[in-house]
């Protein structure tokens, strides 16, 4: 069965890898299931500009996402989180699965400049289920940039 996500991926052209897995219970262990190193465990982040405008934000799983860097970068005063329903509503996935890919509405993708080169594990639009790429395909086919947006965590 191919989740919106994996569907999209596929008709981009990217070469990727699915990871069917069980619950993890630390990001060391989500790393290991997905054989990639703990910075390469990319979480998908929905943040919202203005009202009905949202983006994506790629996050390597040891770093934070830095308000500061980011509204500098967007050239904004304020920026913040939708809650749950809003980023399901938005997306079309609930939180801990979100991806860009095969989301409901293709919102702007900034990934994080420490994803550049590197070969991460991103939501498949499910629990349970990876999808390892390329980064620098991944956001060439989103048609997003990448920029220095977080700090360690």
């Amino acid at each position: 069965m191919s989740s919106p996500a994996i569907a999209a991926v596929t008709a981009a052209g990217i070469a990727h890898d699915v990871v069917r897995h069980g619950p993890v219970s630390s990001v060391a262990e989500a790393a290991a299931v997905h054989q990639v190193e703990v910075r390469d465990l990319v979480k998908t982040l929905v943040v919202r500009r203005a009202a009905s405008d949202y983006l994506f934000v790629l996050v390597p799983g040891d770093r934070v996402i830095s308000w500061p860097k980011l509204r500098a970068l967007l050239g904004v005063n304020r920026l913040s989180m939708p809650d749950a329903a809003t980023a399901k509503d938005v997306t079309g996935y609930e939180r801990g699965t979100i991806t860009p890919f095969g989301a409901s509405t293709a919102w702007p993708v900034i990934a994080d400049e420490r994803t550049r080169g590197r070969f991460v594990a991103l939501g498949a639009g499910e629990r349970g289920v990876a999808l390892r790429v390329g980064a620098d395909a991944a956001v060439e086919a989103l048609r997003g940039t990448f920029a220095d947006v977080t700090d360690e965590a």
